[in-house]
């Protein structure tokens, strides 16, 4: 199944040079040299059965559908993820600072490290969200900080979400169903677990909690049964052993969040919500809204209830103020960024935007609050009649629009047909943040673009995605295994910006 598979020039995951499989990925290589079409073929008729069975789907085009998961993993050494994991937990450390400060003191600002105008312009940024503290001091709860690997194999940051950031269910089910359909692997290999990142949010959630909330009661806020991401929603409430409620379930009275129940109102301390600020607070935002609860925003204001992640988070993910993350760590933190940026031009400088205007067919333009791959151009890619529609987009509204370089996404073997091509791939660490540390789960969500040669890795998109094997100690613990056929049936000071570095086209 590798007899037609070619290297080409993006860093790929398992070869270093054609037919020689880089350490990490050895045995791994040797297993499945071993398999035929077929039996691989069996196993991932296996695999859909088993996410159809349990209902592992998402919506695409209105159609449920079973979540794309290609079977074979992406592996990544231990030495490779303690970079990771620092970096990522370096990153969330100074965006909560940063969102603590421009919410208070606004000392960045005033300090000249971020313009004013660039924030009080976002449109995520909100006033409603101003001058209190969350009871433990954390806003970002939950984050998912996009990574892309360049052509010479470093790891970058793509984007940070820091909102409601999704697809950690996919991390935990995918790995389920590898354990089901390729058991031999992982008695050849020592993987990390990913199955505890329930116990740890919930731990983050209650460590939010109002002061004097001994047993506080936690809830999973979802927009409904409709949304894409339902499945995530009420996963991660069961697996919590915690309510999972919708807007109606709710109501505010005298300062207070209370659950509807068959036994009255219980008193809610913490809302994990999956809704967009947007529709969180009617009282506050659209007032059409009957997604959200009325008057919980006022109930957060008086530290009666904490919110997850808290209102105004959005600021800190805006793509126009991604640029400024690595000056951000520096301020905060006096630290040098352990993971770079990828290198990103602002249309909102007048000079940028005649240089990004006359090079449009060369760069990737994203609107600054595109999410899910929606909005992006590729120019490379582009015809002359969207590239001409962009300019227009972008002249009118340049504070709208970032640019980036075109980067080859790294490729990791993946199934089409009868056999592997390589296809190009990200990587979303999810982070936890308790007030008093910040624990990545080990491994995250690979997301894979299945179309050859595309760079838009989002399931809404028609991605896929990988398990993420996360080595302990030195990777390979055993000796090689042949896998068994499967029958058909069965806080600083300003810094100066340092050199910019790098991108990717997805979102």
């Amino acid at each position: 199944m590798f007899d037609r598979y070619a290297v080409n020039g993006a860093w790929d995951e398992m070869f270093s040079t054609p037919r020689v499989a880089r350490p990490s990925y050895d045995t791994l290589h040797d297993v499945l040299g071993t398999l035929s079409s077929e039996d691989f073929r069996a196993r991932c008729a296996l695999r859909d059965r088993s996410f159809r069975d349990q209902g592992i789907t998402f919506s695409l085009s209105g159609e449920e559908r079973p979540f794309p998961l290609d079977l074979v993993p992406r592996v990544i050494p231990a030495d490779e993820w303690e970079v990771i994991e620092a970096g990522v937990g370096q990153r969330v450390r100074a965006l909560e600072a940063f969102l603590s400060d421009i919410y208070g003191d606004g000392e960045v600002m005033n300090d000249g490290v971020v313009p004013r105008r660039l924030l009080t312009t976002s449109s995520h940024f909100h006033r409603e969200a101003a001058g209190f503290q969350p009871p433990n001091g954390v806003r970002v709860h939950v984050a998912g900080i996009d990574l892309i690997r360049d052509a010479e194999g470093r790891y970058r940051v793509l984007e940070d979400n820091l909102r409601t950031p999704s697809g950690i269910s996919y991390v935990v089910e995918n790995r389920r169903a590898m354990t089901h359909v390729f058991p031999e692997l992982f008695a050849s290999h020592r993987v990390r677990p990913v199955a505890d990142y329930p116990s740890h949010l919930l731990e983050s959630l209650r460590a939010a909690a109002p002061e004097g909330r001994s047993d506080p009661t936690v809830v999973v806020l979802t927009p409904g049964v409709h949304n894409a991401a339902y499945f995530e929603h009420s996963f991660l409430a069961r697996q919590m052993g915690v309510e999972l409620v919708e807007g109606r379930d709710l109501l505010c009275r005298d300062g207070y969040v209370s659950m509807r129940s068959t036994e009255g109102e219980q008193r809610v301390d913490v809302v994990y919500r999956r809704v967009d600020d947007e529709f969180l607070d009617p009282l506050h935002f659209r007032p059409n809204s009957l997604l959200g609860c009325p008057g919980i925003l006022n109930a957060a204001r008086r530290g009666r209830v904490a919110i997850a992640n808290a209102v105004g988070n959005g600021v800190a993910d805006d793509k126009a103020v991604y640029p400024f993350v690595p000056q951000l760590i520096e301020y905060y933190l006096a630290e040098k960024p352990i993971l770079a940026n990828v290198e990103t031009y602002k249309p909102e400088d007048p000079d940028v935007l005649e240089w990004v205007l006359g090079r449009l067919d060369e760069l990737v333009l994203k609107p600054v609050d595109g999410s899910g791959g929606y909005g992006l151009v590729i120019g490379p890619q582009a015809t002359d009649a969207q590239l001409a529609s962009l300019a227009v987009q972008v002249s009118a509204n340049p504070r709208g629009w970032i640019a980036q370089d075109v980067i080859q996404l790294s490729t990791s073997p993946t199934l089409c047909g009868d056999h592997f091509e390589p296809r190009h791939v990200d990587l979303r660490p999810f982070a936890v943040n308790d007030g008093t540390k910040v624990w990545v789960v080990p491994g995250g969500l690979t997301r894979v673009a299945l179309p050859k040669g595309s760079l838009v890795v989002n399931s809404s998109q028609g991605g896929g995605s990988k398990d993420t094997w996360v080595l302990a100690g030195e990777g390979r613990s055993r000796p090689t295994f042949t896998a068994t056929p499967i029958p058909e049936p069965a806080r600083g000071r300003p810094v100066e910006p340092g050199p910019a570095e790098g991108i990717a086209a997805q979102q």
